[in-house]
């Protein structure tokens, strides 16, 4: 099996990038080829190389940022991915039982069972985890200069900093059906269940279900907006008069203004409008042999 290593530079984990050379070196790949990008921007043009060069496995060595533009190559392949938790949350590698650990993340990677996953597409560009619209992305864009410094608690400190947002005006369909209209601070897909710090958003969200779950804030001002959120700090963001959820495959969206998104908890720009879509099992995925089916 030929493998190849993407990885963004400027992550660290147990020792760094020489100890992912060691590890593979023990574990019997000495000469796998390797691919070290700046920035996380940089990893597709290092997957398409890894894939010309005739990689057969590629070890994502980052963050979500990272695995979100790998997958969003390797989307439609038969190429596993198998992720080296080296960012500041790791939403993927937890959602699918990936230790924060850099023998056991290769041992994975090399001896772990595959598992075919579903990829959301927004806007044309694919996410693995989570995508949303609104509160989320503009609390995810003031954590990022927050995230070096206070590591996973910038999120916190930036969302109590964004919980008087300005609320839109929204009109949703969803699988072709008018689902919600009026005004909302947030819309939010998950792939997967625990988007941020490892809170449980979306309940029964399953990765290979061939269905994106959706949920619609409507909460307005401070008070609400803290209401709903320690709601869904609880587990019971459902249990919320401020939250509204379903499933779907396909979801259209128009705005009244444009507002900030965000994909696998990487902020973008502004969009008024949007489609997102599920592609069903579209990337392979190494992990523990409990999470192959669960």
């Amino acid at each position: 099996m030929r493998l190849a290593v993407v990885a963004n530079a400027t992550k660290s984990l147990d020792g760094g990038l020489p100890a992912l050379r060691r590890v593979l070196a023990e574990e019997g790949v000495e000469d796998p080829l390797w691919y070290e990008v700046p920035k996380s921007k940089k990893a597709p043009a290092a997957v398409e190389r890894a894939l010309d060069d005739g990689a057969e496995r590629i070890f994502a060595w980052g963050g979500d940022g990272l695995v979100r533009r790998c997958v969003n190559v390797l989307g439609g392949t038969e190429v596993p991915l198998a992720i080296i938790p080296a960012g500041t949350s790791n939403l993927c590698a937890r959602n699918l039982g990936i230790e924060i650990d850099l023998r056991a993340a290769v041992a994975v990677g090399l001896r772990g069972d595959l598992r075919r996953l579903d990829l959301g597409c927004f806007n044309g560009e694919r996410f693995a985890v989570m995508a949303g619209a609104g509160f989320d992305a503009a609390m995810i864009k003031d954590a990022d200069d927050l995230k070096d410094r206070l590591g996973r608690a910038a999120y916190v400190v930036s969302g109590a900093g964004n919980l008087g947002s300005e609320p839109f005006e929204a009109t949703i369909e969803v699988d072709g059906t008018e689902w919600f209209e009026g005004r909302a601070s947030c819309v939010l897909f998950g792939n997967m269940g625990s988007l941020f710090g490892g809170v449980k958003v979306f309940e029964d969200a399953e990765p290979d279900d061939g269905l994106l779950d959706l949920g619609v804030v409507t909460a307005e001002g401070r008070v609400a907006m803290a209401r709903t959120v320690a709601r869904t700090v609880a587990g019971t963001a459902h249990e919320s008069p401020f939250v509204r959820v379903t499933k779907g495959r396909s979801v259209a969206a128009k705005l009244d203004r444009k507002v900030r998104y965000e994909l696998d908890g990487g902020d973008r720009t502004k969009v008024k409008s949007f489609t997102v879509e599920v592609e069903p099992r579209a990337v392979t995925a190494c992990v523990p042999a409990a999470m192959a089916t669960s």
